[in-house]
């Protein structure tokens, strides 16, 4: 975005016009009165905001966040694809802090239909979930949206450019538009005349644009549908990318917090003498929950930090981990019921025939533990302010900044960053509004803020603890009924609380992942209780679907072993979704599943349908004298429409690494109330050494374009200890598996 700044803010020289800010193209603000975010003051020529032509080329901007998930490649190559632009040709910028970028996609998965469901009703709800998005504005990477919201934006507003650019070219020429071609970003006539759209950029902003322009259709692409190189890849591999903590301004200081490691809760006093005295501290100042330090380096900050003495109010919360655990035990009670999202046919009444079955499953809290820590910038004058970040909600950072500054948002410049990992932990707010604080009582002087490793591990907004109760039947190799209760701390009111905001009714996250399976169970039942609210939590990689899809799936593998019908088979013959069918065949001939493997060696098979994907995976496990070892992964997913393969493939492997990491190690403890795990040395992830080969087939039987950012995440854990059933006859029932049996 500091380039994008500088862009938005000065002339250039296209031909012989100086043209303020470039010339920008795009989709929807040409008919919605949302301004465009890429036009400062007295500027005169720009149309939308995701298409800006300059005297050094076309800038893409993205409206999403680069969090290694590849979306700049994927949204970047929709526009390309739509103005004959090789990827090598363009740039691309996040987007500033606007409206203008709101995120429809992302309320859809609120609506109350299963994604399955396209029934005109259905697809209606979702239709008008854009009118709240735009009201709220909300800038949003999250939900696996980008793609899905951004596949007709984007790729309209490359049309909309090309065409226009045509018809400059069209009226220079004195030729007749439909003879031209367009080719590598120029617009080339008959006699093989060529103006490049630079050429043709101020020309082309006095066109009215279209009220539509024609997509492609997708015989003719040539760039979607295939896998690109990452448009931030060199950076990345030579250290030359971009990241918040990477920011130096003249005069900058340093800084870290200590705020109450009983989460939320007050800080009552501290003794900061010693660390005011030790070489490089400049100032001890308050910000939410405790203090922060600023000094002329990040590590005297650091150091300086652990020389406060505090005095802490105590948690509100159960201050140990039995404790809270028996809070969640407690929520399955009426008074806690939060939804009832299915109910079909006469569950209490088909529980009482077929053979019984009944469990409980549970998992435990879980931190994102992003690889880079939070960081922020910010630099706070008299009438602007600029804050760099890494942050998954930029229009919310400049909600908080007016906040605390009192400044105007016309006044506030987000400038976010790449980020190292986000997960849904950089749609929080807490990080940036400390360095805003910081910044805010230092005006005049930067201040980088950043938490260090044990903070940020201690200090989450965590994914819930979370159990679940199943009642069920099989009768005839069929599931006859089941009843799923689910009992969870509401991640929608946490985490919307946090940013003020006020969301009622329930809260779909509880039952994410469980209320919504394809399965055509006859009598079917899903219940959500809410837990009190108390330790922090937040949005974690796939949501509720996370912990839902373990509950579901691990109880569908008992149930197909009680009723002695192959745990595949057991899923395709009460199943009706032609891509989820599809999916499960594909992952089970990947896998050559129902052949006979070698002594000490066994699979387990896992399906989910989160946000819209069907994702069946399958998970091989050998027992050696070390313990259980992963030897390989299939995974077979439904995106409807695959732009990049090779991102799509990259990314259900991180989410099963994630998983999986989750699955077998991952886990938030407390006592006296603070959490216990530190540091990456008692929350490992998995190691490379620990990760077999992960082999992903994408399909496109959907009923339209899919995100996959998380689903890759929720079958992991079920396969895994599906597998571990399969090969030793032990049932676990609570993560993380590595608590009753070893890993090599």
């Amino acid at each position: 975005m500091s380039r994008l700044g500088t862009i938005a803010r000065r002339s250039f020289l296209i031909g012989s016009a100086a043209i303020a800010g470039g010339v920008a193209f795009g989709w929807y603000a040409y008919r919605k009165p949302i301004a465009n975010p890429l036009l400062g003051e007295g500027e005169a020529v720009a149309l939308t905001p995701y298409v800006m032509i300059d005297a050094t080329g076309v800038t893409i901007i993205a409206p999403r966040a680069e969090m290694g998930q590849g979306v700049h490649t994927t949204l970047a190559a929709l526009v390309a694809e739509e103005m004959d632009l090789p990827m090598d040709q363009i740039k691309v910028h996040h987007g500033p802090a606007s409206a203008a970028y709101f995120n429809a996609a992302v309320l859809e998965e609120g609506v109350p239909f299963a994604p399955s469901d396209t029934s005109w009703l259905a697809e209606t709800m979702r239709g008008a979930m854009h009118v709240p998005a735009k009201f709220l504005g909300f800038q949003i990477t999250g939900g696996s949206s980008s793609t899905p919201d951004a596949y007709l934006k984007m790729r309209q507003a490359g049309a909309m450019a090309r065409a226009v650019l045509v018809k400059a070219a069209a009226a220079r020429w004195g030729a007749d538009e439909t003879t031209l071609k367009t080719e590598s970003g120029a617009v080339e006539a008959p006699d093989g005349n060529r103006l490049t759209y630079i050429d043709l950029a101020v020309a082309a902003a006095a066109i009215e644009l279209p009220d539509d322009a024609p997509l492609k259709a997708r015989a003719d692409w040539t760039q979607l549908g295939r896998s690109q190189p990452r448009t931030d890849m060199v950076g990345k591999v030579t250290g030359t990318a971009q990241y918040a903590g990477d920011v130096r301004l003249a005069g900058q200081l340093f800084a870290t917090v200590r705020t109450n490691p009983n989460l939320g809760a007050a800080m009552t006093g501290y003794d900061a003498t010693a660390a005011l005295a030790m070489p490089g501290v400049k100032h001890v100042l308050a910000v939410d929950g405790g203090v922060a330090v600023v000094a002329t380096s990040t590590w005297a900050a650091f150091q300086a930090a652990d020389a406060i003495v505090f005095d802490w109010a105590a948690a509100s919360y159960p201050a140990n981990t039995a404790d809270q655990a028996a809070q969640v035990a407690a929520s399955f009670a009426p008074d806690f019921q939060d939804s009832q999202s299915r109910d079909e046919g006469d569950v209490t009444e088909a529980l009482k025939t077929g053979t019984a079955f009944s469990a409980e499953y549970s998992v435990p809290y879980l931190a994102h533990a992003t690889m880079e820590p939070m960081v922020a910038v910010a630099h706070v004058v008299d009438d602007k302010v600029d804050v760099w970040a890494g942050n998954q909600l930029p229009t919310q950072v400049v909600v908080e900044a007016a906040k605390i500054t009192g400044l105007l948002p016309e006044q506030i410049d987000v400038h976010t960053t790449l980020m190292g990992g986000g997960f849904g932990r950089r749609a929080e707010m807490d990080f940036i509004r400390q360095t805003l604080q910081v910044a805010n009582q230092l005006r005049g002087t930067p201040v980088l803020l950043q938490w260090s490793r044990e903070e940020d591990m201690t200090h989450d907004a965590y994914r819930p603890m979370a159990m679940a109760r199943v009642n069920a039947t099989v009768q005839d190799g069929m599931v006859q009924a089941m009843d799923l209760q689910v009992a969870c701390g509401s991640v929608i009111s946490s985490q919307t609380g946090r940013l003020g905001y006020s969301i009622p009714g329930p809260d779909a996250t509880i039952v994410q992942g469980a209320k919504d399976q394809p399965y055509t169970f006859p009598n079917y039942r899903v219940t959500g209780y809410r837990v009190p609210a108390g330790v922090p939590v937040g949005s974690w990689r796939s949501v509720g679907s996370s912990q839902n899809a373990f509950f579901h799936e691990s109880a569908m593998d008992e149930l197909a072993h009680l009723a002695g019908v192959d745990a595949v088979q057991f899923r395709l013959s009460q199943i009706t979704h032609s891509p989820s069918l599809k999916a499960i065949e594909a992952v089970a001939s990947m896998a050559n599943w129902g052949t006979a493997l070698p002594k000490g060696r066994a699979r387990g098979f896992a399906f989910a349908y989160s946000f819209g994907v069907p994702v069946a995976e399958v998970i091989e496990v050998e027992q050696t004298d070390a313990g259980i070892k992963m030897t390989n992964i299939w995974a077979a997913v439904d995106v409807g429409i695959a732009l990049d393969p090779g991102i799509i493939e990259a990314q259900v492997q991180s989410g099963i690494v994630y998983g999986l990491s989750a699955a077998i190690r991952g886990e938030i403890t407390f006592a006296d109330g603070h959490v216990e795990q530190t540091n990456f040395s008692d929350y490992e992830p998995l190691r490379l050494r620990e990760c077999p080969p992960i082999a992903v087939k994408v399909l496109e039987n959907g009923e339209k374009i899919r995100g996959i950012g998380e689903p890759g995440t929720p079958p992991a854990a079920p396969a895994l200890a599906n597998a571990i059933f399969a090969l030793t006859g032990q049932r676990i029932r609570s993560l993380p598996l590595g608590r009753d049996v070893m890993f090599a």
